[in-house]
């Protein structure tokens, strides 16, 4: 196991141990060992089976950058921050690699002497209070053969993102229309506009958002309409993009605070016509897309961003927000190297325009206007 403040072990503690079997080190010498050890060193033979059976891949003995993580897949609830968190100490780290419904990862350094330290201390077995949980190294020569999903050109078509499309104080000017949560007003009967879900605070402009029934009321819009503050934004994004010949009016406001996300979702068709713009304020955060087929690929929105769903991003493909404190992304530095980022509270702003009639769109099997007319 690791412990991310596990001093690396000097050369003489492979000597100071002899009960213990240094499989993972490179030295394949079997020595008396306890009952733990070998129930330790029993699944981790079993690891390096599994991982040649399923990727042709075997452990080496010599020394790579390359690390073979058993038990540290995505199927056994560990997440690429997690492996962040705990291998980054020992040295940059030039890719995690996690695979689909696999009980394994890869954790690839930018030099050897890294990979070196990170199996010494995996050697010390030090519990890992952080995740309860035990990984089983060993070193391989590669790894298999992935996509970076920030750089795999996979992102959902009409798809659009204006990087610091807000200064600081635009920022903080919108930040006011932060979620504060209030009651229903009972006395007076009147439409809620403000509440508190599950998973995040959110308020309403224009028109409330039905989450019951996935649709609004378009007969009975809110008494406050999008505030005046975000027009010039709006105006602004029609002359960039030459899209949005009506501008919207329905805004939803939600407030994430660290650890909260949103499910997987399509923005209900018969609900808004094509064109989403969310504005994300106090905190970037990975928002991730999901096609049809059940591909995957996660998008990074920066703080002050504006990000336009359009055509298939907007109609076929889902997106959500992972609930979680913390997002492996790209270096800043643009190096191809991975970094964890901790989530701060954030603001999204998401203007939409309410549709008038059935939507006939291009995609009827994610439409909810063209399902029900097959039924």
């Amino acid at each position: 196991m690791l412990h991310r403040n596990c001093p690396s072990p000097s050369h003489d503690d492979f000597h100071s141990k002899p009960s213990f079997h240094l499989w993972i080190s490179g030295v394949s010498k079997m020595m008396k060992m306890s009952k733990k050890e070998k129930k330790i060193f029993r699944k981790q033979v079993r690891s390096c089976k599994i991982l040649e059976k399923h990727e042709g891949i075997k452990s080496v003995d010599e020394a790579s950058r390359f690390l073979f993580i058993g038990n540290g897949g995505l199927v056994c609830g560990v997440q690429r921050e997690d492996l962040m968190t705990i291998f980054n100490e020992f040295g940059p780290i030039e890719d995690i690699v996690m695979l689909p419904e696999k009980p394994y990862s890869f954790v690839v350094f930018q030099d050897v002497q890294n990979a070196e330290a990170a199996m010494l201390a995996s050697i010390r077995g030090v519990f890992l209070q952080e995740l309860n949980h035990s990984f089983h190294l060993s070193y391989v020569d590669k790894v298999p053969h992935h996509v970076n999903p920030y750089e795999s050109g996979l992102l959902p078509p009409g798809l659009i993102l204006l990087e610091d499309f807000l200064t600081e104080e635009e920022e903080n000017l919108l930040m006011e229309l932060d979620v504060k949560e209030e009651k229903e007003d009972d006395i007076n009967n009147t439409v809620v506009c403000h509440r508190s879900l599950k998973h995040r605070q959110v308020k309403h402009y224009g028109f409330e958002f039905n989450y019951r029934t996935n649709n609004v009321d378009k007969d009975h819009p809110l008494k406050e309409p999008i505030p005046t503050i975000c027009i010039q934004h709006l105006r602004r994004i029609q002359d960039i993009t030459g899209l949005f010949p009506k501008l919207p009016d329905q805004l939803t406001v939600n407030k994430y605070l660290p650890g909260q996300g949103i499910p997987p979702h399509i923005d209900t068709h018969s609900a808004f016509e094509d064109g989403i713009i969310s504005l994300s304020l106090g905190s970037q955060i990975v928002m991730d897309f999901q096609n049809p087929a059940g591909e995957h690929v996660p998008f990074l929105l920066p703080r002050r961003s504006a990000l336009i769903m359009t055509g298939e991003s907007r109609y076929s493909w889902s997106h959500g927000i992972t609930p979680r404190k913390t997002d492996v992304v790209p270096d800043t530095d643009h190096s191809g190297q991975l970094t964890l980022m901790h989530r701060r509270t954030r603001v999204s702003l998401t203007f939409r325009v309410i549709r008038r009639g059935e939507c006939n769109c291009g995609y009827p099997k994610q439409c909810d206007s063209q399902q029900k007319y097959k039924r």
